[in-house]
């Protein structure tokens, strides 16, 4: 009879801290006390969720930043968090508080959102931060030319090649970006180079990719701008990164259009034959190999085409006059032009 006694008292004992358990975990769960007064909160860029649930708890927002985190982990969220000066009242739910977070929802009179497309150059780019700044888009491209202590590990390579018409082409990732009203340019030209890097370092055996294909880092990048400028549709990309390696294996000029427009000091709508021979280390109709680096600032599609291109036999190719933006590939000069001749019908 004791026994069971004590059996009694145990199971009650662990029913009644189930219970409180329970209730801790509804209760962190919970908004805090709501208020009229809205807090301000920064999320830096690279912040995880354990210092974000510091910031949210610091500032009044979440009950409990442990509670949170799990939260987070079992609704499989904070991983696509966005930096920014935030503004929220307490009382704000947590999924709120999410979805403010996923979404981007920054007060925007504190920062400048700057978008750089797929496929801008480095003097596009510094148009667009000028814009955004008020900074003279010179400025930008001082910092460009001259990345000195902004430079990354990935730039080395450029670092050492003296005819570059920008020593940073290819090494800002295109994509939008949130910034302080007052950040300057070189913080601006740092995050974007620091993103490349980034974007560098997550790809999967990308030292033994490129010690496979016989390039270097700068080639690579170099090979994934020509495809960037030269292709729309994405399933093609593969395909002419395929041909540009076998035109260099063959000796034969890239003539890539969009080299030409690179070098010349303003892009045209529309190439004459004259253009084709402007004397530029860029123009490949005059120049076997590859041009000295990027053109422009690659995706992750087209530096991924560059790492792993298509293998055919084609040697050509030349865009359809449909609006589709596809190409009609060749293996022989002759089928090239029947092809252009059809790309016209």
């Amino acid at each position: 009879m004791k026994a069971v006694k004590v059996v009694i008292v145990i199971l009650v004992i662990l029913l009644l801290g189930a219970g409180g358990g329970a209730y801790y975990i509804w209760n962190g769960l919970q908004p805090v006390k709501a208020s009229d007064q809205a807090v301000q909160f920064t999320i830096e860029p690279g912040s995880g969720t354990s210092q974000i649930a510091q910031v949210l708890h610091k500032n009044g927002l979440i009950k409990n930043e442990t509670i949170f985190k799990g939260y987070l982990k079992w609704k499989k969220e904070g991983t696509h968090f966005k930096a920014g000066v935030y503004e929220a009242k307490p009382g704000i739910t947590l999924d709120e508080l999410i979805a403010k977070l996923n979404s981007g929802d920054v007060m925007k009179e504190s920062m400048n959102r700057i978008t750089i497309p797929e496929g801008y150059t480095i003097e596009q780019i510094a148009q667009k931060v000028s814009e955004a700044t008020g900074t003279p888009a010179d400025a930008f491209l001082q910092v460009a030319d001259h990345p000195g202590n902004e430079a990354t590990v990935a730039f080395s390579e450029a670092a050492k090649i003296g005819n570059l018409k920008h020593a940073a082409e290819g090494y800002l990732f295109p994509e939008t970006y949130e910034f302080k009203k007052d950040a300057g340019v070189n913080d601006i030209f740092h995050r974007m180079m620091e993103q490349m890097q980034s974007k560098i370092d997550n790809i999967p055996d990308l030292q033994q990719r490129l010690k496979d294909r016989g390039i270097t880092l700068h080639e690579m990048l170099t090979i994934a701008s020509l495809v960037e400028r030269e292709v729309v549709v994405d399933k093609e990309r593969p395909l002419v990164a395929g041909v540009i390696y076998n035109r260099i294996d063959k000796k034969m000029k890239l003539e890539i259009d969009a080299t030409v427009q690179y070098a010349l000091p303003e892009p045209k709508e529309r190439l004459l034959y004259k253009d084709l021979k402007v004397e530029s280390p860029y123009n490949t109709y005059l120049h076997e190999g590859l041009p000295p680096g990027p053109i422009c600032s690659p995706s992750l599609a087209s530096i991924e085409a560059a790492l792993s291109p298509e293998a055919s036999d084609y040697l050509y190719y030349v865009t359809k006059k449909d609006g589709s933006h596809e190409h009609l590939f060749a293996k022989t000069y002759q089928e090239h032009l029947n092809n252009i001749k059809k790309s016209k019908s």
